[in-house]
């Protein structure tokens, strides 16, 4: 054995264990930066800090800067190289590049305002806001690892689900209560409620957000509904796939049930278009919301932007919060924008008919793109273009149910509401203000908590629409509450084929399978004896309400729509507690949470006997 030989095998069996050990320690040692970092900054920036306080604050960033600095070195010198190259991306080496880049401040000192090129270049790196930003960019990806690395563990799915909800909302409680998020504080349970509401999607509050939250306290709000919006375990699961590529197999495939990704290999991009279609569809509401406000309601340029930031993300999580007193039946809003109306019900529908639904459209859309090119190629150039991919179906049949069943909602929600409310609480409005607002009457109530009218100046026939309307929801892997459209859907054909005397469920020259029927008409049941149960209870909290309001905050909460008939900020702890626990099981899923408490059957090879039993 010669030298070289020696000296690897002694690498191997005394360095590189004690190289893995300290890599470990430094891993833990992220983890807990991180943790601190993150309190550090709600402390910053939630309450009132000295001088002396806002020091040591700043010493704190510094040490974790040190150590986030050190565990990428360490990382980059003693990788190993059997290791997986795709842990190590481009991305993540793109993010520790951005962290290098902080030491340019330290290394260099500050150039002459002669050259200004460099002179703005030193500045922008020595920026507390890029620091931070990097700071976060690195505490978010670390403890999105760990949180992926704990779903390792077997945890039944619908747990993880429940147990992410739980954790973002506790969260958020705590941050609402926080002295500079509130104007002249909180109770606990308002904080809770309205956390919830904003996690859950919801939009009901129990108090008014915008004389009681400060610019702070809104954009938590905001940050919670963008959460609650895409889910917490998307969002970790993205961070830590995309940027440390090192999740198991068990991982990838219980984060590909939670978002309905087809297989491992479009885990990823199906991730990328969660994100992607949710930043591309608010930023475009954002700028047409800001277009149909500017100049018309007394704001500056940088209140109108926050406006439009904030309602576009509400309306595409189907939200329902508004920064406006009395949402958006304030009077500043009222007369002469149509195109806010009109730009909000599309973010609503937008958000409502589920991730797949646009994936899908996407990918057909991208396919006969393709086809059309080659098309045009040919008639050009005279020569054949292959089309790369295989043949994407004009929507698969999830996608043609959903898209249907919303129109056909839509289209007699406001017809309905238009002619039930013309005169009355649409009386004085020009004529196509009445068919904006009777549209957007109609989306809203389905997904979002959004109103335009008082619910107390409508018609009993038209709540009653509006209730049938919000058990319906949107679709299914979407922001929207509710049964949702595809169980809607289901549980008619099965009524159909049933009356007709059929022994199966056709639709589209297809069958639906059997397991679709028993889970739909499942979920239709949970739903109708937790809505039971719902409003039984509060009936004994509340025992002076009559039962149309009862039902109409009950479905609300269930649906995680968000609107009522003034009874919200009227109840008392009990109830309101009630409601919390309604709008966390709407936003996870009665169904979900069922299965995830209940232990599963194992799957037998035998049968019994067949029997029946007596109907009608």
């Amino acid at each position: 054995m010669d030298k070289w030989e020696r000296l690897l095998l002694y690498r191997k069996k005394l360095i590189l264990p004690q190289v893995h050990r300290v890599l470990s320690i430094l891993s833990l040692l992220t983890y807990a930066s991180s943790l601190i970092f993150m309190l550090t900054m709600v402390y910053e920036y939630g309450f009132m800090v000295s001088d002396s306080e806002l020091n040591i604050i700043h010493i704190i960033y510094k040490c974790v800067w040190a150590e986030m600095l050190l565990q990428a070195v360490a990382t980059i010198l003693f990788r190993s190289s059997s290791d997986d190259d795709s842990r190590y991306g481009h991305w993540m080496w793109l993010l520790y590049s951005l962290l290098f880049l902080t030491l340019l401040p330290v290394i260099f000192h500050e150039p002459e305002v002669q050259t200004p090129g460099v002179y703005y270049i030193w500045h922008f790196f020595n920026s507390p806001y890029y620091f931070k930003a990097i700071l976060i960019l690195m505490s978010v990806f670390a403890l999105s690892g760990s949180l992926v690395r704990l779903m390792g563990r077997r945890t039944n799915p619908s747990l993880i689900l429940a147990s992410s909800f739980l954790f973002i909302l506790m969260v958020g409680t705590g941050l609402l209560m926080l002295p500079r998020a509130t104007i002249n504080g909180i109770s606990w349970i308002d904080a809770l409620f309205t956390a919830t509401s904003a996690t859950c999607v919801t939009g009901l509050s129990t108090v008014d957000v915008p004389s009681v939250f400060t610019l702070e306290g809104q954009i938590i709000i905001l940050l919670l509904i963008q959460i609650g919006g895409l889910g917490m375990m998307t969002i970790t699961s993205f961070f830590a796939i995309f940027f440390m590529g090192n999740t198991s197999i068990y991982n990838q495939l219980l984060v590909g049930d939670m978002i309905s990704s087809n297989s491992l290999n479009s885990l990823l991009s199906t991730l990328l278009y969660i994100l992607g279609f949710t930043l591309a569809i608010e930023g475009v509401g954002m700028g047409v919301i800001w277009y149909s406000v500017h100049g018309t309601m007394g704001m500056s340029v940088h209140q109108e932007l926050y406006f439009a930031i904030f309602h576009s993300v509400s309306a595409f999580c189907n939200a329902g919060f508004s920064t406006l007193p009395g949402n958006l039946g304030n009077p500043l809003v009222m007369t002469g924008h149509n195109l806010l109306f009109m730009t909000v019900s599309a973010l609503v529908i937008l958000g409502g008919i589920g991730f797949p639904i646009l994936v899908n459209i996407r990918e057909t859309i991208v396919y006969h793109a393709r086809y059309c090119w080659a098309w045009l190629w040919r008639l050009i150039t005279g020569r054949h273009a292959s089309i790369k991919g295989q043949r994407v179906h004009l929507y698969s049949l999830n996608t043609k149910i959903v898209l249907v069943m919303t129109a056909l909602l839509l289209v007699v929600g406001t017809v309905v509401i238009a002619v039930l409310e013309w005169n009355v609480s649409l009386a004085g409005m020009p004529v196509a203000d009445k068919w904006v607002h009777a549209f957007f009457n109609a989306v809203c109530p389905r997904t979002a908590g959004f109103c335009s009218v008082s619910f107390n100046s409508m018609t009993v026939q038209t709540l009653l629409v509006m209730l049938l309307l919000r058990v319906i929801g949107g679709g299914t892997q979407s922001t929207a509450g509710g049964i949702k459209i595809n169980v809607f859907a289901v549980v008619m054909l099965n009524l159909k084929s049933v009356l007709r005397g059929s022994d199966r469920v056709r639709i589209l020259h297809r069958e639906l399978s059997a397991d679709s029927v028993r889970r739909s008409n499942a979920v239709v049941t949970l739903y109708m004896l937790m809505l039971f149960v719902g409003v039984f209870l509060l009936s004994l909290l509340e025992p002076k309400v009559g039962i149309l309001p009862l039902v109409f905050e009950c479905v609300s909460a269930l649906s995680t729509v968000g609107s009522s008939l003034d009874l919200t900020p009227t109840l008392g702890t009990y109830g309101k507690i009630l409601i919390v626990i309604l709008m966390f099981i709407g936003r996870v899923g009665a169904f979900t949470l069922v299965i995830g408490l209940i232990k599963q059957e194992k799957k037998r090879n035998y049968r019994y006997p067949t029997d029946h039993i007596i109907i009608n």
